[in-house]
């Protein structure tokens, strides 16, 4: 079997069904489609078993106690049998005919494919095109080390599963920011990675995302997700070799876009001084990485606005961006 699907479900009744069918293409029959029922409290199991009873030929579905997305995907993962492994979350689905691209991009020359995804709002309008790579075709971090800077997404990218089994990296549980504790550790393991530069996925944005109150805490798990990621490097003498590249990714995701999320649920939030000193304690120097100094002139203007605790121009400047774009 080449292609195992790994669908986390956790009260997605709303969803489901459309993941579900897109990944049920007759001509792509080449994968095993696990669904993996996160603990569910909704109708979600009984849409994934009523599929299951009538595609029992590629559909399984697993119980367990509610773990945390990074938990269902460990369980998917073991239980899968494909070649290569491709997690999909149950609110989101395939492209038309994506499957069959998918799987003739799965060739014995390639261990990690990386593609694009659409996100779409809640009618199927597509919203924006977000790549999941720079370049296309042949990529290695040797050649690219700028891959670390790429959205470490789960979801946009097919790896072969011995990547995972050989070498133990798994997603953590009941933590936010799982993907980047995980995919970037993948990179050095291997030099045949593709990107395919084709839209396969469409990813849901529903309304009311920004997270507000307690919620809004979590965000200082990136600080946490970084420190694995950073000390895994350095665990396996890697670091300094991508130095410029995984401090930049401190940067770009514990103090520019966690402080702007923040930001955008409460400009007056605690949070959002402990973003501001966790970075600083670690990357005092950050103003000397070569790509800090080529970032956009936003992304300096937002480091001035951060830096003197100016949340509210934050939240106002980034707020008028964000309906700017709609209205695009």
């Amino acid at each position: 079997m080449k292609l195992s699907i790994v669908i986390p479900v956790y009260n997605t009744r709303d969803y489901l069904a459309a993941c579900l069918d897109s990944v049920l293409d007759p001509a792509a029959d080449d994968c095993e489609i696990i669904v993996v029922n996160d603990g569910s409290t909704d109708d979600s199991e009984a849409i994934a078993l009523e599929y299951a009873a009538r595609y029992p030929e590629r559909i399984r579905v697993i119980t367990t106690e509610n773990g945390g997305l990074g938990a269902a995907r460990n369980v998917g993962l073991e239980a899968s049998r494909g070649e290569f492994v491709f997690f999909l979350d149950s609110d989101d689905r395939l492209a038309d005919g994506a499957l069959g691209e998918m799987l003739d991009s799965l060739t014995p020359e390639r261990d990690i494919v990386i593609f694009d995804f659409l996100s779409v709002d809640t009618d199927g309008n597509v919203l924006e095109r977000l790549p999941g790579c720079a370049r296309s075709g042949a990529v290695s971090l040797d050649a690219f080390p700028e891959l670390l800077m790429e959205y470490p997404s789960g979801c946009n990218k097919i790896c072969r599963r011995s990547l995972f089994l050989d070498s133990g990296i798994r997603f953590p549980g009941r933590v936010w920011y799982e993907d980047l504790r995980t995919m970037p550790k993948l990179y050095p393991l291997t030099d045949r990675i593709w990107s395919a530069g084709k839209a396969w996925y469409l990813y849901l944005v529903r309304p009311g995302s920004i997270t507000k109150g307690a919620k809004l805490e979590r965000n200082l798990e990136i600080v946490d997700a970084l420190d694995d990621l950073l000390g895994w490097y350095r665990e396996k003498g890697l670091y300094e070799r991508y130095r410029q590249q995984l401090d930049y990714v401190a940067f770009y995701n514990l103090f520019l876009t966690g402080s702007v999320r923040v930001c955008l649920g409460d400009p007056k939030s605690p949070v959002l001084p402990a973003l501001r000193k966790a970075f600083l304690e670690r990357f005092p120097d950050f103003r000397s990485n070569s790509y800090y100094r080529k970032a956009p002139a936003k992304y300096h203007l937002l480091t001035r606005l951060l830096l003197s605790g100016q949340y509210r121009a934050v939240a106002l400047l980034m707020g008028a961006n964000s309906r700017m774009k709609k209205k695009a």
